[in-house]
């Protein structure tokens, strides 16, 4: 693969850890220093990158700590294995660059993550810290000969530049050895697959699709119990690969592109092992006048491919897609092998899904605290946005949107915690892959929503969001001599239609709208 030196150069010069590493060789004028990993990768894609880690040969652990901890703050995390996370004083602590001596790493074959004997030698050749690395075009080195005028090496043992170039994810040595260092890896070669639009090589392939069964294995741990003046000896059981590490490649993997996590999540059978919940869509048939785009499962992924089309972002942009939405869309109709009713089997006039929503919203609930998936610290999402959109999609087929109270409107669209905007960007996509029989979907109650929106936002001098209410509860209160209880919630939302249907526009008339009204109540 042909290589922009001259632009990994520019790049690198962006940097600011430069001086350090020039202080660096002149304490240590032994030391070789290399740029390794997922940076190396990115930077011969000419992608933007800040994960920057380096390797250091030829300076004892120690010394190396030493001297970095002169220079900003060492995180001592890695220091067991020489791998030590720097942030330079006035440096982005949520961003550390990583030094670390050469390692070599012995897993027990458990596929654990964490089931690994690491050593660390300085005078280790940095092939064999190379070797360990999970994909050849992870396992890139940029060996720097010169930091002033930038000059450097490209070590790559494993022909992980070809593989770039080719496009494809590759195992470093067998693909077996691998996996079972470290089942996480199989998420992972989908995730750079997704990210990067790489095939997956043939045999790296193969290997996956077998090994994936392993994601859910435990590992039995013997414990001792005390109870009472004795104690025996207990098991426990721990998963070997954390759903806290399934969390993070699966919501990256969705945040990069979720149509094709969906396709390789059922190709490789991912779907069964983390949410077999998801295959009940599969056959699940719709109503025809309704759905001629076929069963559930094609509906969903119709509905996941609407979110990157041109139709979409003309109308609500180009920013970027929320992972609360993603998974709204993905588990929407979760609900419906759940709820589905037939003319054959239930005596109803066509195929029905009575309350696959809140049944959908609560199998939502139940997957996302399985998966962990709010624990991943950079691309956590939060749960009870997700419940909510699914709960709430079916929000415009819920009556005549031109009747629609406003204060409902007020209610859905503009939350004070959830979405408004997300469960509108929802209801398009599923409008959007809901085909009548026509051939085409129907938007009428999406723009009718749309209208109502713009109309009440117009109520305010901002035009985005709502105006303020009129009164507040205490002044209710205060002014009518009313204790605190339902009645003023109740006055509260009667005022708050008032206004924003338009028939009230000042406090004083406010006033004098409940005046009239607790009139007419204690008459």
């Amino acid at each position: 693969m042909k290589i922009n030196l001259e632009k990994i150069k520019k790049a690198l010069n962006k940097e600011n850890f430069f001086s350090l590493l020039k202080k660096l060789i002149k304490k240590f004028p032994q030391a070789e220093i290399y740029l390794v990993g997922g940076a190396v990768r990115d930077l011969i894609l000419e992608r933007k990158t800040r994960d920057f880690d380096f390797v250091v040969r030829k300076v004892p652990a120690e010394d190396l700590e030493n001297f970095l901890a002169s220079f900003g703050k060492v995180n001592s995390v890695g220091k067991a294995f020489s791998v030590f996370k720097f942030v330079p004083k006035n440096g982005d602590p949520h961003n550390p660059i990583d030094f670390a001596l050469p390692r070599k790493e012995h897993a027990f074959g458990t596929g654990g993550y964490k089931d690994v004997v690491v050593k660390s030698d300085p005078k280790m050749p940095i092939k064999e810290d190379l070797s360990r690395r999970d994909f050849t075009i992870n396992a890139i080195a940029l060996k720097f000969s010169k930091l002033e005028p930038l000059k450097f090496k490209i070590i790559d043992p494993f022909q992980g530049r070809l593989d770039l170039k080719k496009k494809i994810v590759r195992t470093v040595g067998q693909a077996e050895t691998r996996f079972k260092e470290d089942y996480s890896r199989m998420l992972r070669a989908i995730r750079f697959s997704v990210e990067l639009n790489f095939q997956i090589e043939e045999r790296t392939s193969q290997i996956l699709k077998k090994e994936i069964k392993h994601l859910n294995d435990l590992e039995i741990i013997p414990k001792m119990v005390e109870r009472g003046y004795s104690s025996e000896q207990e098991v426990e059981e721990k998963r070997i690969v954390p759903y806290e590490v399934i969390a993070k490649e699966f919501l990256k993997s969705l945040r990069a592109q979720a149509v094709e996590t969906f396709d390789l999540y059922d190709e490789f059978n991912v779907w069964q092992e983390i949410i077999p919940e998801m295959l009940k869509m599969k056959n699940c048939p719709q109503p025809k006048e309704f759905h001629s785009e076929g069963d559930v499962w094609t509906h969903t992924r119709l509905a996941l491919t609407k979110l990157y089309t041109q139709e979409f972002k003309k109308e609500f942009g180009q920013e970027p897609l929320s992972l609360e939405l993603i998974l709204a869309v993905l588990f929407h109709d979760l609900g419906k092998p759940y709820t589905i009713q037939t003319p054959e089997k239930d005596g109803v006039s066509r195929i029905r899904f009575h309350e696959h929503d809140s049944v959908g919203a609560n199998l939502t609930k139940k997957i996302c605290q399985r998966l962990r998936l709010s624990s991943p610290e950079d691309v956590g999402v939060e749960t009870d946005k997700i419940v909510w959109l699914v709960q709430n999609h079916m929000i415009l087929v819920a009556g005549d949107i031109s009747k629609m109270r406003p204060g409902t409107i007020e209610k859905y669209f503009f939350h004070p915690r959830y979405s408004g905007n997300d469960l509108l960007k929802l209801s398009f996509v599923d409008i959007a892959a809901t085909i009548l029989e026509t051939g085409k979907p129907n938007f009428t109650n999406f723009y009718q929503m749309k209208k109502r929106i713009k109309e009440i936002k117009n109520l305010s001098q901002t035009k985005k969001e709502l105006p303020p209410p009129l009164l507040d509860g205490h002044e209710i209160m205060e002014k009518f001599g009313f204790p605190p209880g339902p009645a003023i919630g109740r006055f509260l939302e009667k005022l708050r239609e008032k206004q924003l249907a338009k028939k009230i526009k000042t406090k004083e008339e406010a006033l004098a709208y409940l005046a009239k009204i607790i009139k007419n109540e204690k008459s």
